[in-house]
């Protein structure tokens, strides 16, 4: 089981923590400063308990900042460690899922994402070869409980899922309620047992505020990556978003931009602000570079 950086805190330690770096990164961004640099402060004068050196590593850890890769030196053909081959369509039939893995053993992508109904069909085409099975939970609105999400999330690893993507409440974020949460993504990431687990803010429905917000609480749960959105909200993966994510995290979490990612420079612009994955059903178009162009991405 993980160790989130906010464990044992009460509610409104956790609420004071949270909004004292979302104010950091928004005072930082306002004057044309780096995040990072927003966030290497002292600890909030707020939080004053014997929790205050869970607050100050929270900042601290926030302030790390991961080397951008020179991503527009990748060869198209090159990125397909980077990408989660995605399927999540509600009409996919047995059939594309089994095209989906074909594909993903060709070219070897990093994972395939489908809905958890198909888990095990994965496990079973995909077996014995490097491409992870990774599967959605709370998918696509993640308003379901907390204890839904934990129950789909064992009955997803129980079948053979290796990472779990899940969506955040976004209600109770931008309700301002970051105890319900931090507890919702830890929930999952305790249920997933030491499998990557990427969290879904789903930034088209967010001010940068509340997406700053959405990646410290990630971070504290334990997660592995932050991801961008689900694509079935509005709104998909953007430059600034990613930049902002990653400035954030820091190089400790991954960063996965999902959503509207249908060629090969679109990939790159994201890699090279720092995402180390990209989610996408127009994959094979995005290593074939110019020689095709994906259709609307999930």
């Amino acid at each position: 089981m993980k160790s989130g950086l906010m464990d044992n805190l009460r509610p409104d330690q956790i609420e004071q923590i949270v909004r004292a770096v979302v104010e950091r990164v928004s005072a930082s961004m306002a004057q044309g400063a780096s995040a990072p640099a927003a966030l290497a402060q002292p600890t909030p004068p707020s939080v004053k308990d014997e929790n205050t050196a869970t607050g100050k590593r929270l900042v601290e850890t926030g302030a790390a900042r991961m080397g951008i890769t020179d991503a527009q030196a990748l060869h198209c053909d090159s990125l397909a460690p980077y990408i989660d081959h995605t399927l999540l369509k509600p009409n996919a039939t047995e059939d594309d899922i089994a095209k989906l893995c074909s594909e993903a053993r060709q070219y070897n992508f990093a994972s395939v994402c489908i809905n958890t109904s198909y888990v095990e069909q994965c496990a079973r085409l995909l077996g014995g070869s490097p491409v992870k099975v990774c599967t959605v939970v709370g998918f696509p609105l993640g308003a379901m409980s907390s204890a839904a999400k934990a129950f789909e999330t064992r009955d997803a690893v129980s079948h053979g899922a290796e990472e779990i993507d899940m969506v955040i409440n976004v209600g109770k974020l931008q309700s301002g309620n970051y105890a319900y949460v931090l507890d919702d993504i830890r929930s999952v990431v305790e249920a997933a047992a030491g499998r990557t687990t990427k969290v879904i803010i789903e930034t088209g429905l967010l001010e940068d505020n509340q997406k700053v917000a959405a990646c410290v609480l990630a971070k504290a749960a334990g997660a592995d990556f932050v991801k961008t959105s689900t694509g079935f909200s509005g709104g998909g993966a953007t430059e600034e978003d990613i930049a902002l994510m990653r400035a954030v995290v820091g190089g400790e979490m991954g960063v996965k931009a999902s959503g509207g990612i249908r060629d090969c420079a679109g990939a790159r612009n994201m890699i090279a602000q720092g995402a180390t994955r990209i989610g996408a059903s127009a994959s094979v178009n995005i290593l074939k570079g110019d020689e095709a162009r994906g259709k609307a991405g999930y």
